[in-house]
């Protein structure tokens, strides 16, 4: 606030007396000298919640608004974050997308590959378990598999167990599998009803 501002708020016989080289006077410009920070970021504001625009300590906090603050979960406050900042801004830009297709195969990919930055993760349920997922990681993620089932519990449905397969864990022999949200359902079978005897 301009110390003319102030000035303005203060009675008439205090303005009178704000004159320059006045106690008053000098008070006022330590007053106009201690806003001049917090109206700078004022002015700014919007910057503070622009995940790209955000100071490097904030984006950390703005994962909780958008409910991907189980990615950054540490036990302890010194421990580093878990991916590279640049990453964690592009999770909270991506949080109302993924929030609308939480629960989906589509949103926990999404998910794993902007955390992780890579591409090829594999979703499937195997058909002789239902509501069974495994998670298969690709060789590129290998080395982050504590932060990629963090995500999978995080993003999968309430209902569905779920196990992640390393590169080191797939065996040689591929099992049947089907790809989560784009099985084939067959039709049912036509009902005939039995004919009535006559």
């Amino acid at each position: 606030m301009r110390r003319t501002a102030i000035e303005r708020l203060l009675p008439a016989a205090y303005q009178r007396a704000a004159g320059p080289g006045s106690v008053l006077g000098a008070l006022l410009d330590v007053m106009e000298a201690l806003h001049a920070p917090d109206e700078a970021v004022l002015a700014d504001v919007d910057a503070l919640f622009g995940p790209y625009r955000t100071p490097d300590g904030f984006v950390a906090y703005l994962t909780r608004w958008v409910a991907m603050d189980h990615v950054v979960a540490a036990p302890r406050a010194d421990v580093p974050l878990p991916l590279p900042l640049g990453r964690l801004r592009d999770l909270v830009a991506h949080g109302a997308l993924l929030a609308s297709w939480r629960g989906t195969p589509f949103g926990m990919r999404t998910a794993l590959e902007l955390a992780t930055g890579v591409t090829g993760f594999v979703l499937d349920e195997p058909a002789e378990r239902p509501f069974h997922l495994v998670v298969r990681v690709p060789p590129a993620a290998a080395d982050r598999l504590a932060l990629v089932t963090r995500i999978v519990e995080a993003e999968k449905p309430a209902a569905v167990t779920v196990e992640v397969r390393g590169p080191a864990d797939d065996d040689s022999a591929p099992e049947p599998v089907r790809a989560v949200g784009r099985a084939h359902v067959p039709p049912p079978e036509p009902h005939h009803p039995p004919e009535e005897p006559s």
